[in-house]
C-alpha cells in the first residue's frame, strides 16, 4: 500500500527582530494562511496518522492552527530535533516511523523542507523544488515501499499545496 508523506515549511512568521530565531511568532498573514488551509490539506492528503512538528514557535502554531478541531489531524509529535534537522536526519526520523502509519505530515523548516523533497522525488517536480518552497506550501509524497526502506529518488511528488492569499 502507497503511503503519503507531506512535507510543509511553516506559515509566514514574524521577522526574527532580537527575539531569537526560535520563539518567532506567526504573522497575521501566517496565521491566516494556517487556518484556511487546513481542510484543503487534509482533503488532499489525510486524514493524517503521524504529525511531526519542529519545537520552534512559528512551527507549532502553524500546526495548531492548520489542525483546528478537525479530526483528520493528530496530536502532533513536537521535536527540537527537527528545528535543527539537516536532511540527513530527517530522512532518519521518517525512516524510523511506525509501519502502521499511513499518512504522515512533517511541519518544519527550509531549505530541509524542499531538500528533502527533491532528494525524494522521482520525477522533475523535484528539480522545481530545489529552488526552495514558500511559506505555509505543503509536498504531498506518495511513498510506495516501506518508511524503513525510504531512500533517495524513493518517492514522487503528487501534488505541491499553497494556501489561498
Amino acid at each position: 500500500m502507497t503511503k503519503t508523506l507531506v512535507l510543509m515549511r511553516h506559515a509566514k512568521a514574524e521577522p526574527e527582530a532580537g527575539i531569537g530565531d526560535r520563539v518567532r511568532p506567526l504573522a497575521q498573514r501566517g496565521r491566516l494562511q494556517s487556518r484556511c488551509f487546513g481542510e484543503e490539506l487534509a482533503e488532499a492528503a489525510g486524514p493524517f496518522d503521524v504529525a511531526l512538528v519542529s519545537s520552534a514557535l512559528r512551527t507549532t502554531e502553524t500546526y495548531r492552527l492548520l489542525a483546528g478541531d478537525l479530526p483528520e489531524y493528530p496530536s502532533p509529535r513536537v521535536s527540537d530535533d527537527l528545528y535543527e534537522a539537516t536532511t540527513r536526519s530527517l530522512l532518519a526520523k521518517v525512516r524510523g516511523l511506525e509501519e502502521s502509519a499511513q499518512r504522515v505530515i512533517v511541519v518544519g523548516h527550509e531549505p530541509v523542507m524542499s531538500a528533502l523533497a527533491y532528494l525524494l522525488d522521482r520525477g522533475r517536480e523535484g528539480q522545481q523544488l530545489a529552488m526552495g518552497i514558500p511559506t505555509a506550501a505543503a509536498v504531498v509524497l506518495d511513498i510506495p515501499g516501506t518508511w524503513a526502506e525510504l531512500d533517495r529518488q524513493g518517492a514522487s511528488v503528487r501534488t505541491v499545496l499553497r494556501p489561498a492569499e
